[in-house]
């Protein structure tokens, strides 16, 4: 379903552990909004809900709700820390357009309402 970098494993389990949560998780979802339709969030999770996909990789654990699961299907997650910036990107293979910005993103179907750009 979704593939973490290396990068991102150690990113994601040096945070969880900074914020005292080592057996916490990394929820990755997907709301409507943004300027492309669609718009990525990340936050950290300390529980799972039963009907979460779980995805579990160099022991660190990423949760995907099911109504984002279809629109992140084949995504990788990677973490890029560069004179630019730094911080988690996804590359989804079901974006057919994305905002300057990386985080907002529209699909071959559509869906989302568009909101003025970041």
């Amino acid at each position: 379903m979704i593939s973490m970098t290396e990068r991102a494993v150690a990113k994601a389990r040096e945070i969880l552990e900074q914020r005292g949560m080592p057996e916490g998780a990394l929820r990755v979802f997907v709301v409507g909004g943004g300027c492309s339709g669609f718009q990525y969030g990340m936050t950290l999770a300390r529980e799972i809900e039963d009907d979460d996909f779980v995805i579990e990789q160099g022991g660190v654990r990423l949760v995907v709700d099911p109504e984002s699961a279809s629109l992140l299907e084949g995504a990788e997650i990677d973490y890029v820390d560069d004179l630019m910036r730094a911080g988690f990107t996804i590359y989804n293979p079901n974006a057919v357009r994305t905002c300057a910005c990386g985080q907002s993103f529209a699909t071959a179907e559509g869906g989302g309402t568009p909101r003025p750009c970041c």
